[in-house]
């Protein structure tokens, strides 16, 4: 091996993974698996209408979620393989809520459910179909897309955010 090449190497090694910058709210740790593990609700370009605003606390202002431009009748797909633990309504519209392993709860609204609670899901399955009637959304359709672990929301966009690689100098 040539001189100085094992250090290259070494460096190249040690490259520090991290997530681009952000503002909107705590990130997904790794646990969950890389972002190849999860794609998007809705299939083509997403449009987000309105994006994740964290909460300063459990009860205070904010969006718990994103907001997705659509259209009615659109098929609403599991970001990741997990387990259908709600479909039904909850303040007279349609959700659907899907466990993951790691402790991430994902949720769908509104949504026409096409699966029931109990139900093992993969990735890019259809969950239902996207209903029309979000309030505030400025399309003919939104999909309300959330993200919890526990009780702490997270923004559901750093499931599908590329790391960044950086390289650390020799020292």
């Amino acid at each position: 091996m040539r001189p100085g090449f094992a250090a290259v190497l070494t460096a190249l090694v040690v490259a520090v993974l991290a997530p681009a910058p952000s503002t909107a709210g705590p990130l997904v740790p790794d646990a969950v698996g890389p972002p190849s593990a999860w794609s998007a609700p809705l299939a083509g370009e997403l449009a987000v209408t309105r994006p994740f605003e964290a909460p300063a606390h459990a009860y205070g202002p904010g969006h718990r979620g994103v907001d997705l431009g659509g259209a009615p009748g659109a098929p609403v797909l599991a970001a990741g393989d997990g387990v259908v633990v709600f479909a039904g309504m909850v303040a007279g519209r349609p959700v659907v809520s899907v466990d993951h392993d790691g402790g991430l709860r994902t949720t769908y609204e509104p949504v026409a459910a096409s699966v029931g609670a109990g139900r093992r899901v993969a990735r890019g399955s259809p969950i239902g179909t996207l209903s029309p009637g979000h309030t505030g959304c400025p399309t003919a359709a939104c999909l309300h897309w959330g993200l919890r672990r526990g009780e702490t929301y997270l923004d559901p966009l750093h499931l599908l955010a590329v790391p960044r690689v950086r390289l650390l100098p020799l020292a």
